[in-house]
């Protein structure tokens, strides 16, 4: 299906130095090429450009400029959001969406991970001792920072500081003429390894849902659409809230399939039942 065709990675911050050689491990496919599509158009994390759209609209609208100006018709894009965790509320978050797009083949295939494994931070600092435990927090200088007047301010903006003398001279110069500084974990990829690494465990997740193949059908993206609660207690035997069964579905021919115990075990601990552990 993807052989001797052209792919595009629609990506302005070097993703695809994680994306490329899984897509060609597990499709094959080596003529990949990255667009000259300008990615921040459609929204950047610093705020200079505000992203209108919700990140399943602007990752499909990213992936489809990028084709519509390499004239292709095979592409990854990928979204990124950060804040506070959906569940975890008390640390940060991360959420990550990749698309897959065949317009040759009318397939379009999303995968998506939410996780703690970001460096994600911004605060208002107003001396070097917390300047350099912010630095400390988010792995500087493997990590690039941003500084500026405020956290709505974009006018004095700086990007991609990855030097000590640097981030030093302009919280001094910053701070001398604001009388206040904000410093914040600049979320690029290409200036954060934490994120670089999400993004390929993300390609990889995707990579594998690309190849799963309807038994039915043989149309790629055959994946868990619904997870079923009901593992029963070793003990009482009563249905626990554990995972029970996957139910697979074609988003081709809407074939399903269950599977049950996908997670190799038939019954649950007693102390995950709500009648042997209320």
């Amino acid at each position: 299906m993807f052989e001797n065709r052209n792919l595009i990675i629609a990506t302005k911050h070097k993703k695809d130095r994680v994306i490329a050689p899984l897509v060609e491990k597990y499709l094959g496919i080596t003529n990949i090429f990255t667009s000259d599509f300008d990615t921040d158009t459609l929204g950047t994390f610093s705020g200079e450009v505000e992203r209108i759209d919700d990140p399943i609209t602007t990752l499909r609208n990213k992936c489809l400029q990028a084709l519509e100006l390499a004239n292709c018709d095979l592409g990854i894009a990928n979204e990124g959001s950060f804040g506070k965790h959906p569940t975890l509320f008390f640390c940060p978050g991360a959420e990550e969406f990749m698309v897959f797009i065949d317009q040759k083949n009318k397939l379009e295939i999303i995968e998506r991970i939410i996780t703690t494994e970001t460096n994600y931070l911004s605060k208002e600092i107003n001396s070097e001792d917390e300047l350099q435990d912010f630095l400390t927090k988010v792995q500087f200088p493997t990590h690039a920072v941003i500084l500026r007047k405020s956290a709505e301010d974009c006018n004095e903006l700086f990007k991609g500081i990855k030097d000590k003398v640097e981030v030093l001279n302009i919280f001094h110069r910053l701070h001398k003429q604001f009388k206040k500084v904000t410093i914040e974990t600049d979320m690029r990829a290409m200036y954060n390894p934490t994120r670089m690494k999400v993004i390929e465990q993300l390609t990889e997740k995707l990579m594998r849902k690309i190849t799963s193949k309807c038994p039915k059908c043989g149309t790629p993206g055959f994946s868990v659409t619904q997870v079923k609660a009901g593992l029963p207690c070793e003990q009482c035997y009563f249905p626990t809230k554990s995972t029970l069964s996957h139910l697979f579905t074609c988003n081709s021919c809407s074939y399903t399939e269950e599977k049950v115990f996908p997670d190799n075990k038939q019954v649950e601990d007693p102390m995950y039942c709500d009648i042997c552990n209320p």
